[in-house]
């Protein structure tokens, strides 16, 4: 049930966790988070031991590390990769379910919220990365995104060579830099005016995980004659692929989903729609000179990342439309894989049940192809 599953992941990121890997990173903007290393650790190689290469997810807008392990084991990535010898961290954005402390700020405090996509790539993203690397004893990772994930990885590796290096493989899952084709509804605020999204939804945060929406998950979103109603919520905004979802799971989608973010952020992405650029938040001609010193904001160039870019998208994304995706490819320099399914939408690439072979696989047999050298350890 929904319920089980919201202890099991509490469980997960909480408690299996292993204790040479503190979980809560502290990152100089003050923020806390949340980045279970599940199962992760090191093995047993002729009398030494070496560490297992490390993969890091980062997940999409409004949701949190839990999307990587919400099916069974054998249709979860952050299952199938543990299970076939990785050391897997999974990221939670700033202001999400699990990454909600602050060393001076409290999330009632609008300035708590004063943050978007910007200081996640080139904040937060950078602080994981080192973290965990630091904890792992590696020199490199392998980056997994999906949706929002896609577009922090682009920016800070486009953006900080220093971090880029640490990236040996760059996996984008239905990648969204430009938004300005999508037809999703949730894109769709774009019209509205930013005074008037202020006024709607105020200056904190946006579709945080309530105890609401969890009990609406638990007793409505379980039962066989509605839980098709609770999937159509996720189709309206990613696009139908129906028979490809596991109807069974959609009261543990719903627990877990929305996880919340900053209206800033969803500003940001508003924007992002209305401009079809990805450069920093536009703060008005006089915040702008403020802030960067210019009256306009800078932007950031993909075509500047030389990490080398595996790409999967879906012909029926409503969120990371194919039209989009078609003005992201020719930018991608070191782009050496990319797959197009026809029939995906936006959720597939994290809860398709066809996933495991269409597109994990393909996912490990590169790593294979790629591998992170990992010296062995001496007891």
């Amino acid at each position: 049930t929904a319920f089980h599953f919201h202890r099991f992941i509490q469980t997960v990121l909480l408690i299996y966790s292993p204790p040479s890997s503190a979980v809560s990173a502290a990152f100089s903007s003050g923020f806390q988070q949340v980045n279970p290393d599940v199962f992760g650790g090191f093995r047993r190689a002729f009398g030494g031991f070496y560490p297992k290469p490390v993969v890091f997810l980062q997940h999409g807008l409004l949701a949190d590390g839990s999307n990587w392990v919400s099916n069974l084991a054998n249709n979860s990535l952050g299952f199938i990769l543990a299970d076939a010898g990785y050391d897997v961290w999974m990221g939670n954005s700033r202001g999400n379910t699990w990454s909600r402390k602050h060393k001076t700020l409290s999330p009632d405090q609008e300035e708590f919220w004063a943050f978007s996509y910007d200081e996640m790539a080139q904040q937060d993203l950078p602080a994981v990365i080192n973290f965990i690397l630091q904890k792992t004893g590696q020199e490199q990772l392998y980056y997994v995104g999906h949706s929002q994930g896609t577009l922090i990885g682009f920016i800070a590796f486009s953006s900080m060579p220093e971090i880029a290096k640490k990236i040996k493989m760059f996996f984008d899952l239905g990648p969204v830099v430009s938004a300005k084709f999508s037809v999703s509804p949730l894109v769709k605020m774009s019209l509205i005016p930013e005074f008037l999204v202020k006024e709607i939804f105020g200056k904190k945060e946006f579709l945080p995980q309530s105890s609401w929406i969890q009990w609406l998950a638990t007793h409505f979103c379980a039962h066989v004659v509605t839980d098709e109603l609770c999937s159509n919520i996720f189709f309206v905004l990613c696009g139908f692929n129906e028979k490809n979802l596991n109807i069974n799971r959609v009261d543990v989608y719903t627990t877990h989903c929305p996880a919340g973010t900053s209206v800033q952020n969803m500003l940001h992405w508003h924007q992002n729609v209305k401009s079809g650029k990805l450069q920093a938040f536009d703060w008005g001609r006089r915040g702008n000179q403020a802030h960067y010193n210019q009256s306009t904001p800078p932007g950031y160039n993909v075509n500047d990342m030389t990490v080398p870019t595996a790409l999967w998208s879906g012909g029926n994304d409503w969120l990371a439309d194919p039209k989009d995706v078609a003005v992201l490819l020719p930018q991608v320099r070191n782009l050496v894989y990319h797959k197009e399914i026809p029939e995906w939408e936006h959720l597939d690439f994290i809860w398709g049940l066809d996933a495991p072979y269409r597109l994990y696989n393909e996912i490990l047999d590169l790593m294979k192809k790629n591998p992170i050298p990992i010296p062995t350890l001496h007891p």
